[in-house]
């Protein structure tokens, strides 16, 4: 009788990690749907800065956004594979439907802050709404311009701008000295294969467990 409720409860578990690991890869395929359409959504052809953008509705909406730009530059610290540490430029734009935030692309550390461009400026890029900060992201020193978030409200406020921030993707006429930094899907968090193969690890390891107690059991009671 025992080990007839030690089988069932075994099956039950394995089912339950066998079920959640076929569950991520079902989650698996639904992200990677949804990385497509993001891919296919931030290459579309640009279109005008909407009046409001929205996040839930504008989030990567390829725009294309002209005016001048005004006095400032916000430091934001980031690494890049490419270049290693530096930091993202913020500048605001002044546009025929007020002054917008710009990331303007990137510079190393030990770079000199480059100048803000001047005259008019045509920048096509992405609406864009980062996440950028964790529970351990600290807090942005405003006094010192070294940021370590892109809180949009906080810089808008800072820079006298809307909330709106747009990625650069080209700008024209180009920055030699900074190097935009575009928006991808790259951001996105997909774990469900890591997910899927720890829940397949735990039903194997479970199976291998589970058939040795019952082979032991089966030795002592020969």
């Amino acid at each position: 009788m025992r080990q007839a409720v030690t089988i069932i409860l075994s099956i039950a578990v394995l089912a339950l990690f066998i079920g959640l690991g076929t569950w991520q890869v079902q989650r698996l395929k639904w992200k990677e749907g949804v990385l497509v359409e993001i891919n296919a959504r931030i290459a579309a052809d640009p279109v005008s800065l909407p009046e409001t953008p929205d996040k839930a509705r504008d989030t990567y909406l390829p725009v294309v956004v002209s005016g001048s730009f005004g006095e400032g530059a916000l430091r934001v610290l980031v690494s890049t594979k490419q270049a290693g540490a530096g930091y993202r430029l913020i500048s605001p734009l002044q546009t025929d439907q007020g002054a917008i935030l710009i990331d303007r692309g990137f510079i190393r550390v030990a770079d000199e802050m480059p100048s803000v461009p001047e005259g008019p400026i045509q920048i096509e890029g992405n609406l864009h709404w980062p996440d950028d900060r964790r529970s351990s992201t600290p807090e942005n020193d405003v006094s010192g311009n070294t940021w370590f978030a892109r809180d949009l409200d906080q810089m808008a406020e800072e820079l006298g701008t809307q909330p709106t921030l747009v990625i650069t993707r080209q700008m024209t006429p180009a920055e030699p000295r900074v190097l935009p930094l575009p928006v991808t899907s790259e951001g996105v968090p997909n774990r469900h294969l890591e997910y899927a193969g720890t829940w397949f690890l735990l039903a194997l390891t479970w199976s291998v467990m589970t058939l040795g107690l019952l082979w032991r059991k089966k030795r002592r009671n020969t």
